[in-house]
């Protein structure tokens, strides 16, 4: 379910020809779920975003998912949804959307998080998503579908006799009356599950003493948007309410909220602040971002963004200058060594990597996706003894988080480099398993076998992957 019906999403009616109608009624059910995943075209990934299966690519940052989870946390804790791990995933697509499509992560677009002005902005966001999570509307909306498909079948049978026994368009119409109204029926289903969300979020976020103010100022924006489009659309074949009846129904439970007025916590605004500039380095052409960012502007994410923008378009020596520069400024800071060690090996200067990535790891604590990166580093020395720190820091970030893009590829190359081969073809399996890749996995996991002692729990883990059950890639080797 996407949180932008504004613009709303419109679903089409029913085609005039009875014979076009019989083809694709069943196609209604799923057209209608389609509109509620919202998910559009996304631009090429830059180096800070992964894109696996073909789907929209997924930006990975410790930085960045620290605020939001941060963010997350109070809301889905007052949602009683603590111990269901919800994480969220960012998206790289420009567009404001974000989305529910089970109940563990919450998908938001990296253009929400950049249009977003403040982080009461980018709560609300999550707390109407938290809304769909703690109402269930997953589930129900699976069951109104699973209806409404039911419906369609029969409505197609009943059209199909009264074409049989009438024939020309008397059937034809037979046929698309009942089709108009599950669809109607449907639509209207979901838009009362969308202001239930609404009322839920504001209910959440009173709970955690936030105010809804942001999630109200973010409807208006994109309200005024919509407001010439609004004008030609039918409401009845929205998945959403209508923009203006949509804030007006928050305003009126919002403003009785003792805490309405709560501002950000200036430190907060200043990590919002701060993932907004890293966002407009990776995503934006370097003249856009010297255009939101000028040189004459010194605050810390000015300067960030600069130092991003200059590091990504191969102006390193300037790049490098400029991240110094904000290291200087905070040194405590555990993502600008991070950044550095990043431009470092990017450029191919591996060995010099080291000692910024080690700084950030230090300081960022377990932070799985920089201590990827420094493994990387130490590999690229292609020394075997910094190739078995490489595999302890890799196994570590696995532990945590079994799917990093890549930390299978990594390992592999960590225990070649040792010259422990079948160790080394494992770690090969299981990437291409977390890729998709089965038949690849399978054959590099046989291999494996022939190199393990037979019993030995990497053999067994081979074994599994031969066997079709890729649950054990995601272990430790």
């Amino acid at each position: 379910m996407e949180l932008t019906g504004l613009p709303n999403r419109t679903v089409s009616p029913a085609p005039a020809g009875a014979r076009r109608h019989l083809r694709r009624a069943l196609g209604l059910v799923t057209a209608a779920a389609l509109a509620l995943a919202g998910v559009g075209p996304v631009a090429p990934p830059p180096a800070a975003a992964q894109q696996r299966g073909g789907g929209p690519s997924v930006i990975r940052d410790t930085e960045i998912e620290n605020l939001l989870r941060d963010y997350a946390a109070p809301i889905l804790r007052a949602a009683g949804l603590t111990q269901q791990n919800v994480r969220v995933i960012v998206l790289n697509d420009r567009s404001f959307n974000a989305f529910v499509m089970d109940g563990r992560h919450i998908f938001i677009n990296a253009g929400a998080l950049f249009d977003a002005k403040t982080p009461n902005e980018v709560i609300g966001v999550f707390a109407h998503e938290t809304g769909h999570l703690a109402g269930g509307h997953l589930l129900k909306l699976r069951e109104q579908l699973a209806r409404a498909q039911t419906a369609s079948i029969i409505a197609l049978l009943l059209g199909a006799g009264a074409a049989v026994a009438g024939g020309g368009n008397a059937g034809a119409a037979a046929i698309m009356a009942p089709q108009a109204a599950i669809q109607r029926s449907l639509l209207a289903y979901v838009r009362t599950q969308e202001d239930q969300a609404d009322h839920a979020g504001v209910k959440f976020l009173n709970a955690s003493h936030q105010s809804a103010r942001g999630m109200i100022e973010l409807f208006k924006r994109l309200s005024n948007d919509a407001l010439f489009n609004s004008r030609y659309v039918d409401p009845y074949l929205q998945t959403h309410p209508m923009p203006q009846e949509r804030v007006a129904a928050l305003e009126v439970i919002a403003k009785q909220s003792p805490y309405f007025d709560v501002k950000d916590p200036p430190a907060l605004q200043a990590r919002h602040d701060m993932m907004r500039a890293k966002l407009a380095g990776f995503l934006e052409r370097p003249d856009t971002v010297a255009r939101r960012y000028p040189s004459s502007d010194q605050s810390m994410p000015a300067r960030y963004a600069r130092a991003i923008a200059a590091y990504r378009h191969a102006d390193l020596r300037n790049a490098l200058a400029q991240i110094d520069s904000l290291i200087q400024a905070q040194p405590a800071n555990a993502y600008f060594y991070e950044l550095k060690g990043q431009a470092l090996l990017e450029a191919g200067r591996g060995t010099e990597a080291i000692a910024p990535l080690r700084r950030a790891v230090q300081l960022a604590g377990s932070a799985p996706l920089i201590q990827v990166m420094l493994a990387q580093a130490l590999i690229n020395t292609n020394n075997p003894a910094t190739a078995e720190e490489a595999v302890g820091l890799l196994n570590t970030a696995l532990a945590r988080e079994p799917t990093i893009p890549e930390a299978y590829d990594q390992l592999a190359m960590a225990y070649g480099r040792k010259g422990d081969l079948g160790r080394a073809d494992l770690a090969a399996a299981q990437a291409a398993l977390n890729r998709g890749d089965l038949k690849t996995a399978r054959q590099i996991a046989a291999r494996a076998k022939a190199r393990l002692p037979v019993g030995s729990p990497p053999w067994v883990r081979a074994n599994d992957i031969t066997n079709d059950k890729p649950q054990s890639a995601n272990a430790r080797n």
